[in-house]
């Protein structure tokens, strides 16, 4: 059996080991051979033979089992070694990442509001016609609806296409004072250079006891904001219509790349229309159940403003994740 101790010690691996117990202990091994044996013998020497053989037996299956836990712990070592990671491949050069420039737009206007005292509140993405539409003065077959190319769904239910109901929820939650902005994603049917199927806004609302609030003030706070956004420019109101504000306004700013002389970007016009605003109609206080109130809301979008700022051409380049678009806004 000497010869087996030295074949154990000089196994290498689980596999040789393992090849090692079955000639010892297998059913034609040589230990399981001996065992058959004492079959022929009788009386003392048969217990002695047997005495002897477990003897052996016991020391063999400790001795195997000493040397497969020796094994096992090199397996793993040669594994672990195989599998390591040279950290001496990599560059040493990191590069530090940064927000993509609709968060970064994002967060520069929030970063605006909530120093002007307004706060901010969410809402779901999936909506119902009330809040989406008919709140908001748009009751159904309105031609105004055809404004927003909506994704329906079977139970009546709808993406929201603007973050107008927040609005509409907030004041249901509440009663007035009301300064808030409500930002998010917003979804509608459209896809080219200027539109995508999802994109942000930022929506805000005013509502103060009547005679507290006025297009003045509407327009004191959307001038100050433009100038904080995007510097030295020229900010003008021009009439428009929206369902849920009368009198409505489209605001503009001079083109921040001609300085308002006119190129390619504005039309050759000088301006760049940013926003819409105006005073809330009173049909949408009466949806919500306010009375004796006045108030303003204004709406953007934040993709257009990142764009503006970053003078990035194409606005579904936004979602594109091209890190050689990306890479430049760190």
């Amino acid at each position: 059996m000497r010869k087996y101790q030295d074949l154990i010690n000089e196994s290498e691996n689980l596999k040789d080991l393992e090849k090692i117990r079955v000639e010892i202990f297998g059913k034609k091994g040589i230990l399981t051979s001996k065992f058959q044996e004492l079959k022929t013998l009788n009386g003392n020497e048969k217990r002695e033979k047997a005495q002897q053989l477990n003897k052996i037996k016991t020391t063999f299956t400790k001795f195997i089992a000493s040397k497969k836990e020796i094994l096992e712990k090199k397996a793993i070592s040669e594994k672990m070694r195989e599998s390591a990671v040279d950290v001496s491949l990599f560059d040493s050069h990191n590069e530090v990442g940064s927000l993509h420039p609709v968060s970064q737009t994002m967060d520069k206007i929030i970063e605006y509001f909530v120093s002007m005292n307004f706060s901010i509140s969410e809402g779901p993405l999936i909506e119902d016609d009330f809040h989406n539409f008919e709140a908001l003065n748009l009751p159904k077959h309105h031609p105004a609806r055809d404004m927003q190319d909506t994704f329906y769904f079977n139970d009546s239910k709808l993406l929201r296409t603007h973050t107008s109901p927040v609005q509409i929820r907030t004041m249901q939650k509440i009663k007035p004072p009301i300064r808030m902005i409500s930002p998010g994603p917003v979804f509608r049917r459209d896809f080219d250079l200027t539109h995508t199927p999802m994109f942000h806004q930022v929506e805000g609302l005013v509502v103060e006891e009547e005679g507290k609030v006025s297009f003045a003030n509407l327009k004191f706070i959307l001038e100050d904001f433009l100038h904080y956004m995007f510097g030295d420019v020229e900010v003008r109101f021009r009439p428009s219509f929206f369902p849920f504000t009368e009198p409505s306004a489209e605001v503009d700013i001079s083109c921040i790349f001609c300085k308002g002389k006119g190129c390619r970007v504005c039309s050759h016009t000088g301006w760049l229309e940013v926003l819409g605003s105006g005073m809330i109609d009173p049909n949408v206080f009466k949806a919500v159940g306010y009375e004796n109130v006045s108030g303003y809301a204004f709406g953007l979008g934040v993709e257009r403003f990142a764009m503006l700022l970053r003078e990035i051409g194409d606005l579904r380049s936004l979602f594109e994740g091209d890190l050689r678009l990306l890479e430049q806004f760190r």
